[in-house]
């Protein structure tokens, strides 16, 4: 027993996996960097030279080697210099003219930076990749001899696949036998599931609701329209941040500048202004060291991740700070429908027995009956029943009439639950003076209840919109932004809903393709547009927009395609991103300002021969140090 509690306690000493460990290398690398300075440092009043200058050669290959790797590489394959070499050869060069502890703490800054960098995005992109789903690896064939679960990617062209209820599809073709319901939204965007029957074509991806179908393929894994879709995003080029593509553009052609300066240096004041050999290299020396930019490279880096972190915790996830940047800039910005504005699930918003006094019996009835279905609206319908505490009822003989509705027995009663043509189209529309036509006008789905052909009741359902979705809208609306909505279903869904949450415009009956070319209409009138959505189907317009935006419990590719991810499906964030990316933005020019100024007034003053190598370094990395911690101030 005390043995038991004792290793118990002691769970947390398990050493990190190689993985952990290899994940945090460039982190483990610095900090082990950081604290054999912090030895030598002491050692240079306690041990011999040989000793303590031995720990800053240690510390230097420690945290210079991932840089310098790194800026070696970069160089071969860009064909030009950056700062990554010119940090390496400011260290080496202060270790050269004896000022080893200098040079050590310029290497364990901009390694600390570096890993910091790398360690905050790995995990940014680990908990986006942990939202993601799998789509359907295996199919099962039927063979000759039965059937067999076999790899997507292995089916051939006219093999026949059994989908069963409940089941996505995993490729495309047509249906050769049976009948079912699909839900393709993730395809379309529609809300509510379509029946198929023989000769119709369904697509991978899409869900097999509550009828066995068999399918013969009509095109192999790597040309379905699913794929097909991931090939469109997988093609949107990533942009770089403006400001991050300034550094850069500004970076190479700098480096260049300082070190043909540093060359000059070493022998011309010597002969010019009559330096001694010492003064002049020391001066030079100083000039590498004040000169290098880190102040200026860490202008944008710990503000940007300062800002995903803080959006992480708010449960709001950006890829790159490239997005962050472009939020604060939108001029306009696309929301799918379902899933996004609304909840992409139907509810009853309707209740309308023939006689009042016979709701509860009715209702009864109905719910017994849709209970034994797995349809969207049996169980939106089930609901409704449970909320209102209605009792159910025995019935018998229920059978599901796949597209139709659903029929049963109660008292030896015949009753149908369904579409107007199942129950009685003529009863059907003319019931309660035509008001199926009225309710259908406000987007809404209508079922009839029929108990011995005799219409008794109706109910309409629709997706629900958000009650938050109406806050995000009016938000951005009154920051100027221009809002629309694109959706896969029918018009007349369509600017129902559009109407209720308030958008400026809305746009029906959008395939992937017609989504992606809207956005691209927009662009063309608006300099910075972003898009919402959850669908497979709004993959390819949330990678053309400038910002896409996915909601947290949408599909994978949409997660994946996304630049930011809406963890709880909390639409009025948005809004709140948007302020975010305005405070970053302002940090950054803070710091870009503030960091050349000081490089500046540092270069002056080592040609004034007013500054020494001590006092370079302090300025230097003082002026870095309160850069980062100006960026970390996004961090409140």
């Amino acid at each position: 027993m005390n043995q038991s509690r004792t290793l118990s306690s002691l769970k947390w000493w398990k050493l990190p996996s190689p993985s952990t460990l290899k994940e945090h290398v460039e982190l483990i690398a610095a900090i082990s960097s950081g604290l054999l300075i912090l030895f030598a440092w002491y050692g240079e009043h306690h041990w011999a030279p040989s000793v303590y200058v031995s720990l800053y050669v240690t510390a230097f290959f420690i945290g210079g080697f991932a840089k310098a790797k790194e800026g070696l590489e970069e160089t071969i394959k860009e064909k030009s210099l950056n700062v990554e070499l010119l940090m390496i050869l400011a260290a080496i060069g202060s270790a050269s003219i004896g000022y080893w502890t200098e040079g050590a703490i310029l290497i364990f800054i901009f390694a600390l930076s570096g890993a910091l960098e790398t360690y905050t995005m790995n995990k940014s992109h680990k908990e986006i990749s942990s939202l993601m789903s799998l789509q359907p690896e295996e199919a099962f064939l039927i063979t000759n001899s039965g059937y067999e679960w076999v790899p997507v990617k292995t089916l051939q062209i006219g093999d026949q696949i059994l989908i069963k209820p409940g089941e996505r599809v995993p490729a495309d073709g047509r249906i050769v036998k049976g009948s079912s319901t699909l839900n393709e939204s993730a395809i379309t965007g529609e809300s509510l599931p379509v029946s198929k029957s023989e000769t119709g074509e369904v697509f991978a991806g899409t869900m097999n609701v509550d009828g066995s179908l068999v399918v013969s393929v009509t095109k192999p894994s790597n040309e379905t329209l699913f794929q097909k879709i991931i090939t469109m995003v997988q093609n949107a080029q990533s942009e770089k941040s403006p400001s991050q593509l300034f550094i850069e553009r500004f970076e190479s052609t700098y480096v260049k500048i300082v070190l043909a300066v540093v060359g000059l240096m070493l022998f011309l004041p010597h002969f010019l202004f009559g330096w001694s050999w010492m003064e002049t290299i020391y001066r030079a020396m100083i000039l590498l060291v004040v000169a290098s930019p880190c102040a200026l490279v860490a202008s944008i880096m710990p503000a940007t991740l300062s800002a995903i972190s803080k959006g992480a915790r708010h449960g709001i996830l950006f890829k790159g700070g490239v997005h962050l940047e472009h939020l604060s800039h939108l001029k306009a910005i696309a929301f799918d429908k379902t899933g996004t504005l609304t909840k992409g699930e139907p509810e009853v918003t309707d209740f309308l027995p023939i006689e009042m006094n016979m709701e509860a019996s009715i209702l009864s009835v109905v719910s017994s009956i849709e209970n034994e279905s797995n349809h969207p609206l049996a169980q939106a319908i089930v609901k409704y029943a449970q909320k209102n505490d209605c009792s159910f009822s025995t019935v018998e003989n229920v059978k599901d009439h796949s597209g139709m509705g659903v029929s049963g027995q109660y008292n030896n009663e015949e009753w149908k639950v369904g579409k107007a043509d199942f129950v009685g189209k003529e009863a059907a529309t003319s019931y309660k003076d035509n008001l199926a036509e009225v309710l259908a006008s406000e987007g809404k789905t209508v079922i009839f209840v029929a108990k011995n052909e005799q219409v008794v009741a109706l109910f309409a359902l629709k997706d629900t919109v958000r009650k938050e979705a109406k806050e995000a809208i009016s938000t951005l609306r009154s920051h100027g932004i221009y809002t629309i909505m694109l959706t896969g279903d029918n018009d007349r869904t369509a600017k129902a809903i559009a109407e209720e949450v308030g958008m400026d415009n809305y746009i029906a009956e959008c395939m992937p393709d017609q989504k992606l070319q809207e956005i691209k209409t927009l662009k063309d009138h608006f300099s910075h547009v972003g898009m919402v959505g959850d669908g497979i189907n709004d993959a390819p317009a949330l990678a053309e927009a400038d910002v896409g935006v996915a909601m947290g419990e949408g599909t994978d590719v949409a997660l994946e395609t996304a630049d930011v991810v809406l963890m709880k499906n909390d639409l009025p964030k948005i809004g709140e991103a948007t302020q975010v990316s305005r405070k970053m933005n302002k940090i950054i020019k803070q710091n870009i300002i503030f960091s050349i100024t000081v490089i500046m007034l540092l270069i002056v003053s080592n040609f004034l021969q007013i500054l020494d190598l001590p006092l370079g370094v302090i300025g230097h990395e003082g002026s870095t140090i309160l850069v980062i911690l100006n960026g970390l101030r996004l961090l409140k």
